[in-house]
């Protein structure tokens, strides 16, 4: 090797890098320590990243109706207003819906409740009479079925005995949780108004970004990472628009054909499947689990029906809506979609299910891209490794 200035370069990087990995080993646990440290030094602002993306979707849908270019370009009042009346509207519809909700789920979760004690009640000495009918002649099952009561005040004087006394080992004190309290107000609003400077400025951002990324890196690599970057907010804001879209759609269905039907918890029902339908593949099924269970607190027989409902909206939405608002949006195969739950599932648990599809998304794009690349350095036509049985 000739000891040039580029190789000798080099050589120094190596060193440098073999260097901190042997420091990274040896010290591992004050090395981990550091990027705890780091990490939680910097939690904040990753969470009003992910605020400020979140919002950037419908921002920009109201921006780009409510304000077109080119009558932006002509009015500089309009250019100044746009961005800020656009994120305005955005959160003051954001709070509406929240406030909508909790004003609707609310009072229904207390009526809710307060006849699920009821319900219960009612339907044990039913399980007991039926029982009585099937297993007439086994004396054990009879003595347990017989045995089986239900007091509500028993069960709020277990809970509170447990919040009590099982609970101090997750929080030791009133002082603790007002900490975590306040610590997490306080993390949520630098998180907040770290999203709304980010939305403000955000070319101003992206092009000092931009900056930093071609000063200290070589030109191709720099403009392959902000074309992954670009690849990445697409596909993302596609997710998340279609998978909104896709739970108030199929939210709406249900609360239609529920009322259509005279089933009990219309609304809340539909409330729920929407919200537990943003989950990819298996959030409407936790829907239909705990609406079953209500519905079957009143009727098991109106419990069969939803459950057939739900079974017949779900072809309908899997076969005919999911396909047309989120199917093409991040360009996945079916099968690579289930992979993409199932191991977002096992690694971050439900958020992990939400981010993993397009994350899955940006790599497979990414990856066939690489690959039609090689296939057209050998000189070879995909179509024809197509045609091959």
């Amino acid at each position: 090797m000739e000891l040039n200035d580029k190789n000798i370069k080099k050589i120094k990087e190596i060193i440098l890098f073999t260097a901190i990995l042997v420091i990274c080993l040896w010290k591992y646990d004050v090395v981990l320590e550091i990027l705890v440290f780091i990490m939680h030094v910097l939690w904040p602002f990753i969470i009003g990243g992910g605020i400020a993306f979140v919002l950037n979707v419908p921002m920009n849908f109201i921006q780009r109706h409510l304000f077109p270019e080119d009558k932006v370009e002509k009015s500089k009042t309009l250019k100044k207003l746009a961005r800020p009346v656009s994120m305005i509207l955005v959160l003051v519809s954001m709070i509406g819906v929240v406030v909508i909700v909790m004003f609707i789920l609310i009072p229904q979760l207390g009526n809710t409740f307060a006849n699920l004690g009821n319900s219960i009640q009612a339907f044990i000495p039913q399980v007991q009479e039926s029982a009585d009918k099937l297993f007439h002649d086994n004396k054990e099952i009879m003595t347990w079925i017989n045995n089986l009561q239900f007091d509500w005040n028993k069960i709020m004087d277990v809970s509170f005995r447990f919040f009590k006394n099982g609970a101090g080992n997750v929080v030791d004190s009133t002082i603790t949780a007002a900490k975590s309290i306040v610590s997490g107000l306080t993390t949520f609003f630098i998180a907040f108004v770290f999203s709304i400077y980010i939305l403000l400025q955000k070319e101003k951002l992206g092009i000092q970004a931009k900056k930093v990324l071609f000063a200290f890196v070589r030109r191709g690599r720099a403009e392959a990472a902000v074309e992954v970057l670009s690849l990445t907010y697409n596909t993302f804001s596609s997710f998340l628009t279609g998978q909104c879209v896709e739970a108030i759609i199929l939210g709406s269905m249900f609360v239609v054909s529920m009322s259509i039907l005279k089933l009990p918890y219309a609304l809340l029902v539909g409330i729920v499947i929407a919200f537990t339908a943003l989950i990819p593949i298996f959030g409407a099924f936790i829907g239909c689990a705990l609406g079953a269970f209500l519905i079957f607190m009143v009727d098991p027989m109106k419990a069969l029906i939803f459950i057939v409902l739900f079974l017949a909206l779900q072809q309908i939405e899997g076969n005919f809506i999911y396909p047309h608002v989120v199917g093409n949006s991040v360009g996945l195969p079916s099968i690579w979609v289930l992979a993409a739950v199932s191991i977002g599932a096992s690694l971050m648990g439900i958020m992990g299910m939400l981010i993993f599809i397009p994350i899955v998304s940006v790599v497979y794009a990414l990856f066939r891209e690489i690959v039609y690349l090689k296939l057209k350095q050998k000189q070879i036509d995909p179509k024809e490794l197509e045609e091959m049985e």
